[in-house]
């Protein structure tokens, strides 16, 4: 069986092969990376098509009829009810087809194919002061195919409705091949226009047979998107058989081609920002503001919000955005809503009218599809019941009667979501693991069906039915209106080849869970994993595919990180998303079947930069640096590792050893011997090697030690990391002066335990012994043993040493995130390990800390740069900011990552995405900077990138300040 099963997947990916001039694939790592999307499901499908136009589709449909294999459509796979998934073909629409096909600013329409991303339209419309209406909060990347599929709305839907409201005209290809203009109007007879006999003259059958049914089945709300939406081919509707099709969720037929309608934008916009007691009385309130036009009513409580800045006091808020023909106009309307809503019981309100105020604001609302699937105590919470709506006005007791069923079955929740349109998201603590809690999750999902339905609510408000609802629409519809919907289907899709399974004859909510394959038992792993409780799989489990790691462009002011390696690209296995999900599927052992060992999840991984954007910038906190240490160590465990890895991973030592010998090492590095170096090394040929130094940045400091014993002060740590000892020593020296001046007093921890923790004396001589490491590179090449080794070795000499409140300032920050987070995830079991990570600070952090009243030297220039990725994740750079800001550094330094990223720039083969990623931030923000402005650059990776391929070289801030100073002095 299995083999007639390979075979049939051969000849049916030949035969797409022979007729799609697209990308065909049945590849295990090109179907595994298709097997979910956002939602609780799961499915492996036969092979993977990537058409060109609508001529590949209708190849690929006729190919896939030929071998009775079924279609799924897919755009961003995004979706949350899993109709994204399939077990046959899935045509994916995010690599080619995505065409602004025209845009008509007089007549305020656009024509687009299906793969177009949302933010592209609105940049696209944006020109013209128009957009798109609707606008989830995957508008980064979700696809106009998907939003149309699935009938989404967004934040602004109070002003702009659904994507059902903005659709004029959809072109379509149905399973049996036949072409499809869908739009609004009927033809002499009075059926729709646009389609084949056969479906013109059934669909005005069907309709005019259940007049009376389409007229009374349906609930009147504003967020009903569950079921197909029949009662749109009414007569009094218009016969509107475009609005008909949205939301069918690719089960009738795949849309090749869209018009749809742009909406006017306003000039100014300002954001209102009400507090209330609890998420009930916010909801109360919510359809009371209506009257005052709002463009958003998004509602959000306090377990999600957090400690967010610029919030008022409550528990609960509404963010209210409200325009204007100008700023002073979007004003006055937010402060006279203000007004309005504090005679009602606010317990306050704040008006935010800075551009970035608003962002940080609504980047809370658009990352809580996935913070929200967190618990605060760290528990795992799903989809499922994501977005039920209720008419508006009954919002506050349907929310108290959700929350009293919640608890009725021992589960937790956190609401937020469209209050004005009564449409609610929620992840909620399911066990989707065990039996029990599925039998638990049937059940909840069984009783929140029938509540919804007594308030007069829809089971879906945006996102569709897919599996996880459609089960369930006889509750909200009644038998004989599902029943005329399977007729629908069965009009459209006799054979029932697209995308089976959803909305009509569904699976159970139950099955194909994506759960189901993982391993039973944590599997053995090296990093402690804190906050999975030690277990890879729900390390690995926290992507719940939102995708936000596949934005293409990163939001104008943001220092978002993540991901970088896909944007260099556009692969999805080189997203942060795809390479979980190709370690879900090692970990499921049924698409990728040679666990650790697997040569699909080792060259998706081989492209990650380990710059641990993902674990600030993903809204889960998925961290794709560790997960990819993990596996490079269990990958190569017992066998030849890359030259590379014994090159560069190894570099602390070989550093070491060449110290003696700098000058004759930098000699032979500027002749032809170089080339056979690096290629026995696995160095890329593009890289010059770097210069080592003559004199060490620790030789230095006991030299100087023993001429000069350094005045009284704190005493603070410095960390003599490997990079600014061997290769930038000046940075050290730099942070010496600076520190100094600042009333400091740094010594740098000897390379072996003193006597009684001792701090080491000006008279103690050099220590032969190798220096101490943060491990760092160790660990980017998954060798983890030896990470371990020469990490408990820095803590048998600091840990003595700190015991004091000491600081221990760590100048490298990709050092200082390994010695922060690496070093306690690696050593779990050592109590020493968090007390030596509680200690380190950046060089900002150190002077803020332990020399608040210190004045900087006043610069006075524009600066330009990036900060380093591993700051950005781990550390945070508000501290550099201050810093920067009171020696009138002004300006912001760019995000992204550089490229570099240790050892990843110099590996043979990565040369030109190493150039990608330089080129997506970095490097532009240095051309574009004035003459005269500083570049800044703390990381040893991205001064030698700038080195590389840029013509202006970066410093340390501590090279700018101590520079300053010895200017001042003079």
């Amino acid at each position: 069986m299995a083999d007639r099963t390979e075979t049939e997947k051969r000849d049916l990916t030949k035969d797409l092969a022979a007729a799609v001039r697209g990308e065909v694939s049945s590849a295990a790592a090109d179907r595994a990376l298709m097997t979910m999307d956002a939602s609780n499901y799961r499915r492996v499908p036969r092979a993977v098509v990537a058409p060109r136009d609508a001529e590949d589709v209708a190849a690929a449909l006729r190919v896939c009829r030929e071998h009775g294999v079924p279609v799924v459509p897919r755009g961003a796979g995004t979706s949350i009810a899993g109709q994204a998934t399939g077990v046959g073909v899935v045509l994916d629409f995010t690599r080619h087809m995505r065409r602004i096909v025209s845009l008509d600013p007089a007549a305020r329409t656009a024509v687009v194919e299906p793969g177009v991303i949302l933010d592209d339209l609105r940049a696209a419309a944006g020109a013209h002061g128009l957009t798109f209406g609707p606008d989830p909060s995957t508008h980064s990347r979700c696809t106009l195919g998907g939003m149309i599929g699935n009938n989404s709305c967004g934040s602004h839907s109070v002003a702009w409705g659904t994507t059902a409201d903005s659709v004029r005209e959809l072109e379509l290809l149905t399973y049996g091949g036949e072409r499809v203009r869908a739009g609004r109007g009927t033809g002499p007879t009075g059926a729709p226009t646009g389609l084949p006999p056969r479906l013109r003259d059934g669909v005005k059958s069907l309709v005019d047979a259940e007049l009376a049914l389409l007229r009374t089945g349906y609930p009147d709300l504003p967020r009903r998107i569950s079921g197909y939406a029949l009662d749109a081919l009414l007569p009094e509707q218009g016969t509107d058989l475009a609005r008909a099709l949205t939301g069918s969720e690719g089960t009738l037929g795949v849309l090749t081609e869209a018009t749809v309608r742009l909406v006017e934008t306003p000039a100014a916009r300002v954001l209102a920002v009400l507090g209330y007691p609890d998420e009930s009385a916010a909801a109360e309130a919510a359809h009371t503001l209506l009257p005052h036009k709002p463009m958003t009513v998004e509602g959000m409580a306090a377990d999600l919000v957090g400690s967010a800045a610029g919030l008022p006091e409550g528990g609960a808020w509404l963010f209210v955005e409200m325009g204007g023909a100008s700023p002073a106009e979007a004003a006055a309307r937010a402060e006279a809503l203000c007004r309005a809503a504090a005679a009602d019981g606010t317990t306050g309100h704040a008006v935010v009218t800075d551009p970035a105020g608003q962002r940080a604001l609504w980047r809370i609302r658009e990352d809580a599809s996935g913070t929200a699937t967190r618990m605060p105590d760290g528990s795992e919470a799903w989809p499922g019941w994501e977005d039920c709506a209720v008419p508006p006005a009954r919002l506050g007791p349907y929310l108290r009667d959700f929350r009293a069923l919640l608890a009725q079955h021992g589960l937790r929740g956190t609401p937020y979501g469209h209050f004005g349109d009564g449409c609610i998201h929620i992840r909620i603590d399911f066990d989707l693991l065990t039996p029990p809690g599925i039998r638990r999750f049937r059940d909840f999902s069984h009783d929140l069906a029938d509540l919804v339905v007594a308030h007069g609510g829809s089971l879906s408000g945006e996102h569709g039915d897919g599996q996880a609802r459609a089960e369930l629409l006889p509750k909200m519809y009644g038998p004989e209106l599902v029943g005329l919907f399977g007729r629908f289907k069965d009009l459209w899709d006799p054979a029932a080849g697209l995308n089976p399974g959803m909305l009509v004859r569904p699976d159970r909510l139950d099955d194909n869970l994506r759960f189901a394959p993982l391993p039973g038992r944590p599997v053995p792993v090296e990093f402690g994993y804190p906050h999975d409780n030690g277990d890879f799989s729900a390390a690995v489990r926290r992507c719940v595919g939102v995708a936000k790691c596949r934005n293409e462009k990163t939001a104008a002011g943001s220092a978002d990180v993540m991901c970088p390696s896909f944007r260099a690209t556009g692969e999805e296995q080189h997203s942060t998303r795809g390479r979980a999900r190709l370690l879900h599927e090692m970990l499921a052992g049924e698409v990728i079947t040679d666990g650790w060992r697997s040569p699909e999840v080792h060259d998706a991984l081989d492209l990650c930069l380990s710059c641990k954007g993902c674990r600030s910038d993903c809204p889960v906190g998925v961290d794709m640096a560790t997960y990819k240490a993990e596996f490079l160590h269990h990958h190569y465990e017992g066998r030849l590792r890359p030259a590379a890895h014994y090159s560069m991973g190894r570099l602390p030592q070989w550093l070491h050893a060449a110290a003696p010998a700098a000058p004759a090492v930098n000699a032979l590095a500027r002749t032809p011997l170089a080339a056979v170096a690096k290629r026995l090394a696995g160095v890329a040929p593009e890289r010059p090697l770097p210069a080592l130094a003559t004199e060490t940045f620790t030789r230095w400091w006991w030299r100087r030690r023993r001429a000069a014993p350094p005045a009284d002060g704190r005493t603070v740590l410095l960390w003599p990391d490997t990079f600014t000892n061997h290769l930038s020593p000046q940075v050290g020296r730099a942070a010496v002066r600076v520190l100094e001046a600042a009333g400091l007093r740094p010594l740098l921890p000897p390379t072996a335990p003193l006597p009684g923790g001792a701090l080491p004396q000006p008279a103690l001589p050099r220590l032969r012994r190798p220096p101490l490491c943060c491990g760092l590179t160790y660990v980017s090449t998954g060798q983890l043993d030896r990470a371990r080794a020469v990490m408990r070795r820095t803590l048998d000499v600091l840990t003595p040493l700190l015991a004091a409140g000491r600081p221990l300032v760590v100048l490298e920050p990709s050092c200082a995130a390994a010695l922060r987070t690496d070093l306690p995830e690696l050593l779990a079991d050592d109590p020493r390990a968090p007390r030596l990570a509680a200690s380190v600070r950046t060089f900002a952090q150190t002077l803020e800390d332990f020399a608040p009243d210190w004045r900087p030297p006043r610069l006075d220039r524009p600066v330009a740069g990036q900060t380093h990725c591993h700051q950005h994740a781990v550390l945070g750079d508000a501290a550099d900011r201050r810093l920067r800001e009171r020696a009138g550094l002004t300006g912001q330094l760019s995000g992204g990552c550089c490229g570099l990223a240790g050892n990843f720039g110099f590996e043979r083969g990565h040369y030109d995405i190493s150039v990608a990623c330089a080129e997506d931030q970095l490097l532009p923000a240095v051309r574009q900077s004035a003459p005269g402005t500083e570049i800044l650059a703390d990381g040893f990776s991205c001064r030698t990138q700038l080195d590389h391929l840029g013509d202006r070289p970066g410093r340390h801030l501590a090279e700018v300040l101590a520079e300053a100073l010895g200017e001042a002095d003079a």
